[in-house]
């Protein structure tokens, strides 16, 4: 497979990774955007969260149970952090394997974008 975060997965590839349970993988993103930034990702490849099927919820259940892991190893728990999924190209969406971003560390401002 071609997917740039299903190499990660597969440790074809590095990654700094932070996290990983049986259904989810976390790691540093390359190119961060605050001072804490880490990507979330399901181990199966989905593309976005829009083609998330009915069947597939206990896995996005999984996805943010990761994230909140991840915030709280990442010493994000008491300030806050903000969590974002971007879907396709007009969301923002650059490596189309769904993902969290989780964001802290500082102060973010709203809107994003």
């Amino acid at each position: 497979m071609s997917c740039l975060f299903c190499k990660i997965v597969e440790r074809s590839i590095p990654a700094d990774i932070v996290y990983e349970n049986d259904h989810a993988l976390a790691f540093r993103d390359i190119r961060p955007v605050a001072p804490t930034h880490a990507l979330v990702i399901p181990k199966v490849h989905l593309a976005c969260i829009h083609d998330a099927t009915p069947e597939q919820t206990p896995l996005l259940g999984e996805l943010f149970a990761a994230a909140r892991a991840v915030a709280e190893k990442l010493g994000l728990g008491e300030k806050g952090y903000r969590l974002v999924v971007n879907n396709g190209d007009d969301g923002g969406q650059t490596v189309h394997h769904l993902h969290v971003h989780v964001l802290g560390g500082r102060g973010l401002s709203w809107p994003p974008g």
